[in-house]
């Protein structure tokens, strides 16, 4: 029996629990292909001094790593909706599914800023499930940003 969206984000969340304790940004993210946890990484730009280490970037290099392919297809599950940088590379590497949990709504690129999943003037498009456990996810960011301010 196939996984549900809820258990692939469960699992996201866990990946935004490991990069806080990091001291990144609590986002993490899974790529899933055929049911199947392929990569798994949260946020990673101050650990490595690199602005694109984003989570989704992170899953998209270790899924291409392990296909031998950067046509990746599957799907990436994120706990943030993804910015312009990831949206697009994502386009670029033709994922057929995105499912995030909390919108963005300074820089969202899937719905809340931006709709470039869906955009005509791209050759690809990619379903967009939005809102899986945002409650969840909405949480663990305002939490790390207000812990942030005190």
């Amino acid at each position: 029996m196939p996984h549900s969206d809820e258990y692939f984000m469960e699992l996201a969340i866990e990946q935004a629990g490991i990069a806080q304790a990091k001291g990144e940004v609590p986002v993490g993210a899974l790529f899933i292909e055929k049911d199947e946890v392929l990569a798994a990484s949260g946020n990673a730009s101050i650990e490595g001094s690199d602005p694109t280490a984003h989570a989704e970037i992170m899953v998209m290099r270790k899924a291409a790593q392990l296909k031998g392919n950067y046509r990746l297809g599957g799907s990436v599950f994120v706990t943030l909706e993804p910015c312009l940088m990831c949206l697009g590379a994502m386009m670029h590497a033709r994922v057929e599914r995105l499912v995030f949990g909390a919108h963005d709504h300074v820089s969202g690129a899937a719905v809340s800023v931006y709709n470039l999943a869906q955009s005509p003037h791209q050759n690809h498009r990619i379903e967009v499930i939005e809102g899986i456990l945002k409650r969840k996810c909405q949480t663990i960011l305002k939490e790390f940003f207000q812990s942030k301010r005190q």
